[in-house]
């Protein structure tokens, strides 16, 4: 399974928890299965816009970037900037 790394605000909604292992074949399966887990984290998976780093390699707008059962993902917050 992969493994997902929440900070910040996600850490928060899924109950405090940093590290949650997910079986998801790509990045639209892994939001989906995290929203059914922590239904608090749900809407902002949908909204917030994040970067999704796997394997070191940041994503943006990829749902379906392939994850690896060995892979560790990490949601990474939009940069805004003005």
């Amino acid at each position: 399974m992969a493994l997902v790394i929440l900070t910040g605000t996600l850490k928060n909604l899924a109950g405090g928890e940093a590290e949650v292992e997910v079986a998801a074949r790509d990045v639209k399966q892994l939001l989906r299965m995290l929203g059914e887990r922590y239904p608090a984290l749900a809407p902002h998976l949908e909204h917030d816009g994040y970067a999704i780093a796997i394997d070191g390699e940041i994503f943006q707008d990829v749902w379906f970037a392939p994850i690896g059962p060995d892979s560790e993902v990490h949601l990474v917050p939009a940069i805004r900037g003005g």
